[in-house]
């Protein structure tokens, strides 16, 4: 039998939910964690809107609860930081099945469990738009901080996997006919609404006493790199040969494949600038698809090279919310 946040109110709405946190941080008006006094303190807030971010079309509720809270650790890990929970502020209507809700937060515990990272607390309100925020906290030796800022030219570019894939998924949910073509779209799928937070490079880095730049690629690889080279007043090459293109875009959208590949966004991968060496380990410590794929340069441009062609890239090309 069908049952709405209406029937059951704020007060049943809450019960049901407090079964997602540990029961001795909810209750109060806030939680109380504790903090390695060693470490910093890292928060980082997103917000996600009905029909801008998720749809009944392409996300199924516990997809949203999963891509909500790996879009979070993604930011965490973009700054070299381990979760140390999340809080979460829900907005629905009274007409929502609790049913629904249950099954979003149901995605946001699993996608939590291999990070020993609880849901610690929240809000609830009433809107006439489902929208989730949640805010992640998460903690980092000082010197193992992760910035956009400390990038310096002869830096080499490197990812920590694929891009393309969650973009490619979407297309097939949005297409479904499409979809049905390919024989890999369950995979593809899967990339769009269940992406790994890359939580586990961290341990990786711990082992570099150098500054490191980099961000993830939520936006899009190009973005990422757009953004580091800006906060790092310097330029970068991508050259278009060592660019991993997915096979599987190539075959299915080849139109497609390589502005999917650097603007497609929400792959969720680390996009790291560091010395050549150290890159050079690193990406042979993290293995395929990792690579390398340019370098920083002076200057204030970001291009893609290639033997035939030098295009320049902009943040413009990729998605804006205004």
């Amino acid at each position: 039998m069908m049952v709405t946040v209406r029937e059951i109110g704020e007060q049943g709405l809450l019960a049901r939910l407090q079964r997602f946190c540990p029961p001795e941080l909810v209750g109060d008006d806030a939680a109380i964690l504790k903090v390695d006094p060693e470490k910093s303190l890292v928060i980082t807030t997103d917000v996600l809107v009905d029909e801008v971010h998720f749809s009944d079309r392409t996300t199924p509720p516990q997809a949203i609860g999963w891509r909500a809270v790996a879009a979070n650790l993604s930011d965490l890990a973009a700054m070299g930081a381990s979760p140390i929970g999340i809080t979460v502020g829900l907005s629905v209507g009274g007409d929502v099945e609790v049913s629904w809700i249950e099954e979003v937060y149901q995605g946001m515990s699993d996608c939590l469990r291999d990070y020993h990272a609880p849901i610690v607390g929240g809000d609830i309100c009433s809107s006439k738009v489902r929208a989730i925020a949640i805010t992640a906290l998460g903690e980092v030796k000082g010197d193992r901080v992760i910035r956009r800022s400390t990038a310096q030219p002869g830096d080499i570019i490197l990812i920590t996997g694929d891009h393309g894939a969650s973009r490619a998924g979407l297309e097939c949910l949005l297409n479904p006919l499409l979809g049905n073509s390919i024989p890999e779209v369950d995979e593809l799928i899967k990339a769009h609404q269940k992406p790994i937070p890359r939580l586990d490079v961290l341990p990786y880095l711990e082992a570099i006493n150098l500054p490191i730049a980099g961000m993830d690629s939520s936006d899009g690889l190009a973005d990422a790199v757009l953004q580091i080279a800006r906060a790092s007043g310097v330029g970068a090459e991508i050259d278009a040969q060592l660019l991993p293109i997915l096979p599987i875009l190539q075959r299915h959208f080849p139109e497609q494949a390589l502005d999917w590949t650097l603007y497609g966004g929400e792959d969720f991968e680390l996009v790291l600038c560091l010395p050549e060496k150290l890159g050079q380990a690193l990406q042979q410590s993290l293995g395929k698809p990792a690579a390398i794929i340019g370098k920083i340069t002076p200057g204030s441009e970001v291009k893609l090279v290639d033997s035939n062609y030098t295009r320049i890239l902009s943040l413009k090309e990729g998605f804006q919310h205004f």
